[in-house]
């Protein structure tokens, strides 16, 4: 759903940055830059579309530990910091750091075969190119990189016209939807696009697989993998699998998402997601992942950087491992030479590091129509402290 989103978006994108050099002031120091990113969210949040947004900004070396939410709900209430939100496809992220520990630790390698680790049932007719199944050349790598070629249960196109999953979201909005009713779809109303490893294509069904086979390597639920070998050690309190499990620690109620003017949070068909994004979290939860992660304590340095095999995805963007770049200069090339290293989501959510800053950001605009805005709003206030007098560039 992302990719789709930003392909839209790509002119949209380019303007936008044209509109920024143009009208954004320069901060002379940290604390005006603060200011300024303050002035930026306030003008967000009285957008009509947008409900309520969170960001946090962290950087040790620079001293910024900036935290912001704003908005309400539907009834009036103000949301917290300690209002979770849903991540949307940052669960990417978590589910490609969840198959490298298993490789760290030898119980299956990047460039294995998924038929090594998938029943038979699964692996049959999964990927029917041409007249031939060629679902066993599948391997781990191409799942976590969008290059098998399958196709995208959430929003592919079906063979008989039949409703795609996000589609069926809101049709049927109390279904709880499982992982193998997801892959079914996939392999009985769509077909793949492409032979393993000739092409991209953005798609939930291989991070489902990515899952399930956690799931088999670990003889653990995904949602409690998760907890234990990230969530615990990383001290990520607040967030869980949605619809799934609960937090390690008691967590306010879910922050309001929106597609358009339709609230979806209630939603139980949101479960389609699992592996491909079904987690929520809080920005702060999602910043001391992100400090583990690039610090080495969730998995080797060696690892992360193998991670970050670039190809290229769409407009300024690069795929990697269940990760994504994003380079300022080609999204115009009078911005700093900076890069933002993590994942975004479809709701607007975000969540990013920039190791020429040594800056990691995480939140939400809760809201569809703002992918877009999101992504300027990371570059914009990225921008601002580059550009000041107590940054050293």
């Amino acid at each position: 759903m992302y990719l789709s989103i930003l392909n839209k978006s790509k002119q949209s994108l380019f303007l936008l940055a044209l509109l920024m050099l143009t009208h954004c002031s320069s901060p002379t120091d940290i604390a005006e830059a603060k200011t300024e990113a303050e002035k930026l969210l306030q003008k967000e949040i009285n957008k009509e579309n947008v409900h309520n947004l969170f960001l946090n900004v962290y950087s040790p070396s620079l001293e910024i530990d900036w935290q912001y939410n704003y908005g309400k709900f539907k009834n009036g209430e103000a949301v917290t910091a300690a209002n979770p939100f849903y991540t949307a496809s940052i669960g990417k992220t978590f589910t490609a750091i969840a198959i490298a520990i298993l490789v760290e630790e030898k119980r299956l390698k990047f460039e294995d075969k998924i038929s090594n680790y998938l029943p038979e049932e699964i692996m049959l007719k999964l990927h029917v190119f041409d007249g031939k199944d060629i679902s066993k050349e599948i391997t781990i790598e191409q799942l976590l990189q969008h290059t098998s070629g399958l196709p995208d249960y959430f929003e592919g196109e079906t063979t008989d016209g039949s409703p795609n999953v996000m589609e069926q979201l809101f049709t049927d909005q109390n279904k709880h939807w499982e992982p193998l009713e997801t892959i079914a779809l996939a392999k009985e109303k769509m077909k793949p696009l492409f032979e393993p490893g000739n092409g991209y294509n953005y798609t939930d069904t291989e991070y489902v697989l990515l899952g399930l086979i956690i799931e088999e390597v670990s003889k653990t639920p995904l949602h409690e993998f998760f907890r234990d070998r990230i969530f615990e050690p990383v001290n990520m309190v607040h967030t869980s699998m949605h619809l799934r499990s609960s937090p390690l620690k008691k967590t306010s109620r879910l922050s309001e998402i929106y597609v358009d003017d339709f609230e979806t949070s209630s939603m139980k068909s949101l479960s389609a997601d699992w592996a491909g994004g079904g987690l929520i979290s809080t920005a702060s939860d999602l910043i001391k992942f992100q400090h583990a992660l690039f610090s080495g304590q969730l998995i080797s340095v060696e690892t992360l950087k193998t991670m970050q095999n670039w190809i290229p995805e769409t407009y300024a963007m690069e795929y990697g491992f269940g990760l994504r770049k994003i380079a300022f200069r080609k999204l115009f090339p009078t911005l700093p030479d900076l890069t933002l290293v993590g994942h975004s989501g479809s709701t607007g959510s975000f969540m990013y590091y920039c190791p020429e800053m040594d800056v990691y950001l995480a939140g939400t605009l809760n809201q569809t129509d703002e992918v877009k805005n999101s992504v300027v709003l990371m570059v914009k206030i990225l921008s601002g402290i580059y550009n000041t007098k107590d940054f050293d560039s």
